[in-house]
């Protein structure tokens, strides 16, 4: 049979196209807004971000620009760059839900951007950022989605202004996107695979009568424009560059083989509560977009900031998934970190449901199917369901390691049997619900709390520059300052609490499941002892680069610590160890005291090695697993640990060392001493060391 050639044509870049906000068509642009209660709809155009008035207003015809509950207005002449507004007119009845202000500069819920920021008022109207008319189209070279499987990640939680904002930092663009492009042969050289940026979605710079805040919301958890990329880290100011230079940001970080995840809050926005501003959903449809009280005058409050956004409503959920879809397409994002993500499970009246639309939906969505999609399985209101989140498309932030490793290593008695199952993957919460171990998303230290360092640091927290009379923040830290509260010229405290930083980096890169750093964490970052900066857009926050210098041996051992991950097979399953012997004895996962016997799990003792198995052909096809050995000392005095018979047989060489000062402290070529030939080796307190099979 004669097989005829199909020609094809090169392939064009996929992008999503938005059915509301401003569409751009040949002539003009369509502008489109939900709202089922108006009845009157204007669109409010701008020459300038600082004109205080529109040059032009445009009103929709309710028999022409409206269809059902969408209003639609085409607008000949206009080009991308164009500032606008929109303004509804309808019923102010709050007993009923509804807060329409027909002053009101409504920012459009699907604005591709922003610019300026609120403007002074004399006059009781408040003027927000103006939305910006964006072309979506970029010339991405080829650039594609990295696929990175979960279970392989190595994921760098960072902020995108305090990554490069400090004087130290060395880059000609402090603070912004292109300021982290700067900083790509650094986190090239780290080793991780992922960064994943705190909120760059659009949050208010100033208070809504144009002044300075007062307690800026540095972290940016306070959404005003989920389709728009943060304009405050742009470097140039010109409306709509921020969508260039962020494109540009990730086209960089893609070229290093670096994904991007962005931390989403779908939780609440910046509009607050029944005291709050009218800035964009309030004008538009306050009972759709926000969870209402019986007496709808008030805002259920399930995030703390005063509202919860209402996200599994139809509309809500609709708008959910095209943002969704737009960051992807448009964006090349690799995944998202949802905060506060319990919310999402709550139906329209509040209440936690099975099988929430808006959870299921998301993993099942097919433009989505190529990212990695997070939760923070909780809510400000009580809702825990860490290890119950969502189905196996799911990973969570597994908050119980966190409070597991944290107590083991601040040698709480009791916690010897909590951190073996943090450290096997923490099938306990995943495995019930068939969900791998990569399901779980580890960490020690995130934005939220104490950094690496302060949690060795402080046994307090020290929140005064917060303004809230250290009220604020975490109470319960599960850190130790080993003597001395702050900062110490004393060798002894301070190399103790090195090691501590090393032990618990150690478990965190050797524990199944999925590892997350905190950036400045690997060279000893502080934030004074804050555990709440959320507020502070200062050095506090910042990173001071210059630790880098003065910290290389910590960066030193958090490099080889990650390439050990990745080439080792071992400490990455991809399905739960077993505990099972295998025909020649051995057990994926085998667990003695110090003496080498059987453990006794109701002990308060704390010392424990682990002996890893290398995982079987089946498993592991390329055969670079290799057998480890763990022992783990969190007490207060040292220990000798005799190696398990089963294992004497074989030659062992140290792989790292926390005890030992470097270069001896870490060996990266896996060359490092031989275990003795007794079959034991001492251990002082607080240390672990870690060796191979050779």
């Amino acid at each position: 049979m004669l097989m005829h050639m199909r020609h094809t044509q090169p392939e064009l870049q996929f992008t999503h196209m938005l059915p509301y906000g401003a569409v751009i068509g040949d002539s003009g642009v369509q502008f489109v807004v939900f709202s089922r209660s108006a009845t009157e709809m204007r669109l409010l155009l701008y020459d300038d971000v600082n004109d205080t008035e529109p040059v032009e207003i445009l009103n929709f015809d309710p028999n022409q620009n409206r269809w059902g509950d969408i209003w639609s207005i085409y607008v000949p002449g206009l080009q991308p760059g164009q500032l606008y507004h929109f303004q509804a007119t309808g019923p102010h009845d709050p007993a009923r839900g509804l807060r329409f202000d027909a002053n009101a500069r409504l920012i459009d819920p699907y604005a591709k951007a922003l610019a300026g920021t609120f403007q002074p008022s004399t006059d009781g109207i408040i003027r927000p950022p103006k939305c910006v008319v964006v072309d979506d189209h970029f010339d991405w070279a080829g650039d594609r989605h990295l696929k990175t499987d979960i279970s392989e990640s190595v994921i760098y939680e960072m902020h995108v202004r305090g990554f490069t904002n400090h004087e130290s930092s060395g880059v000609e663009h402090p603070g912004s996107y292109l300021g982290v492009i700067e900083k790509i042969p650094y986190l090239k050289s780290l080793g991780v695979t992922a960064v994943e940026l705190m909120p760059v979605h659009e949050f208010p710079i100033h208070d809504v009568q144009g002044n300075k805040l007062e307690r800026p919301n540095y972290w940016g958890y306070d959404s005003m424009a989920f389709f728009a990329p943060h304009r405050g880290y742009a470097w140039d100011k010109t409306p709509g560059a921020q969508v260039t230079e962020f494109k540009q940001m990730v086209k960089a970080l893609h070229e290093a083989g670096i994904e991007v995840i962005l931390d989403v809050v779908f939780n609440h926005t910046c509009e607050g509560n029944e005291n709050g501003p009218v800035l964009s959903f309030k004008g538009l449809e306050n009972p759709v977009y926000y969870m209402l009280e019986n007496d709808a005058r008030y805002y259920k409050n399930y995030s703390g900031c005063g509202n919860a956004v209402n996200g599994n409503h139809p509309i809500v959920r609709e708008m959910i998934f095209h943002c969704l879809r737009h960051w992807v397409h448009n964006y090349h994002i690799d995944g998202f970190r949802f905060d506060l993500a319990s919310i999402l499970s709550r139906d329209r009246s509040g209440n936690l449901v099975p099988n929430p639309p808006l959870v299921e939906a998301i993993g099942e969505d097919p433009l989505l199917a190529d990212t990695k999609i997070i939760a923070e399985a909780w809510d400000a209101a009580g809702a825990y369901q860490v290890g119950s989140f969502g189905d196996d498309r799911w990973a969570e932030w597994n908050g119980r390691y966190r409070d597991d490793a944290r107590g083991y290593w601040r040698g709480d008695g009791g916690t010897r049997g909590a951190l073996a199952t943090r450290l096997s993957g923490s099938a306990d919460l995943y495995q019930p619900g068939g969900r791998p171990p990569c399901a779980s998303i580890n960490f020690i230290t995130s934005h939220d709390g104490f950094t690496m360092n302060d949690l060795v640091s402080y046994r307090e927290k020290h929140n005064l520059a917060n303004g809230e009379d250290n009220r604020d923040g975490d109470n319960n830290n599960h850190s130790e300052n080993f003597g001395v509260e702050g900062p110490t010229d004393q060798p002894i405290i301070d190399a103790l609490r090195l090691r501590q930083i090393k032990n618990m980096l150690s478990t965190l890169l050797l524990s199944q499941g999925v590892p997350m750093l905190v950036a400045g964490d690997e060279f000893r970052r502080t934030q004074k002892g804050n555990n709440n900066a959320y507020c502070q857009d200062n050095e506090i926050s910042w990173l001071n680069w210059a630790l880098q210098e003065k910290n290389t041996e910590l960066i030193r051992f958090v490099r080889a610590l990650i390439q050990f991950r990745k080439n080792q097979p071992t400490v990455r399953r991809r399905t739960f160890l077993t505990g099972v012997p295998n025909s020649v004895g051995w057990a994926d996962v085998s667990w003695y005291s110090a003496l080498g016997t059987a453990v006794d799990w109701h002990s308060s003792e704390l010392p424990i090695i682990c002996l890893l198995a290398a995982p079987t052909p089946e498993e592991d096809p390329t055969g670079c697993g290799r057998d480890v050995l763990l022992m783990l000392n969190s007490s207060s005095v040292g220990c000798r640990f005799m190696i398990p018979a089963i294992a004497r047989s074989l030659k062992w060489q140290m792989f790292m060392d926390t005890s030992l000062t470097s270069p001896k402290d870490i060996y990266p070529d896996l060359n490092g001493p031989l275990l003795p030939e007794s079959g034991s080796y001492t251990l002082p307190q607080k240390s672990m060391a870690v060796y191979v099979a050779n």
